[in-house]
């Protein structure tokens, strides 16, 4: 029998290495006219209908500014074939890149908000942000999707979840429990 004492001790501040919070999406601002995107790796489902999503983006992202101020953005979620695309993403500014020129991403408009949907990935949410007062205190913004799409030429896409160390998990097989979902058939 395994005891505590044969198990090892994880640092703290490794954790997120542990409980990996979501896919590694794209998010979508509009600010003054200028569209950005940026690479975020810390979100996560809060409710299913209706459907809230946590984020968290902090003052050090160019991104902040836009979302405090328009209340608004976009998450679009690249497949795996995007992966290296995302990192690069996330490892330059927009305040001094135009990320979309910068990747060769297409901007194509949503319907409910002024920040653009990535014609790349394989899935945008269009969000309104619905809650802010996670926000000074841990930078996570509670968001409620307006507006979602999918792209049909992409049926089985394949999303990749950052590891915490700069590694990536690319999803693979599908597995298909729905006969045990009993207590919740009403989600399928």
């Amino acid at each position: 029998m395994i005891t505590v004492r044969d198990l090892q001790e994880h640092p703290l501040d490794q954790v997120h290495r542990l409980i990996e919070p979501g896919p590694v999406i794209l998010v979508t601002t509009q600010h003054r006219g200028v569209p950005n995107v940026m690479t975020n790796g810390f979100n996560m489902m809060i409710r299913h209908a209706p459907p809230l999503i946590g984020c968290t983006i902090g003052p050090w992202d160019h991104s902040y500014t836009a979302l405090r101020e328009t209340g608004e953005c976009v998450i679009s979620i690249p497949g795996g074939e995007l992966a290296e695309t995302t990192v690069d993403i996330g490892n330059c500014s927009g305040q001094g890149v135009d990320k979309f020129a910068e990747f060769d991403l297409t901007p194509m408009a949503a319907q409910q908000v002024e920040a653009p949907l990535i014609a790349e990935c394989f899935a945008n949410i269009e969000c309104r942000v619905a809650d802010t007062s996670l926000v000074d205190a841990y930078n996570l913004f509670v968001l409620e999707p307006v507006r979602a799409w999918t792209d049909p030429s992409q049926p089985h896409p394949r999303m990749f979840h950052h590891r915490g160390d700069g590694t990536f998990t690319v999803d693979g097989d599908v597995i298909d429990l729905k006969a045990h979902m009993t207590k919740w058939q009403y989600l399928l």
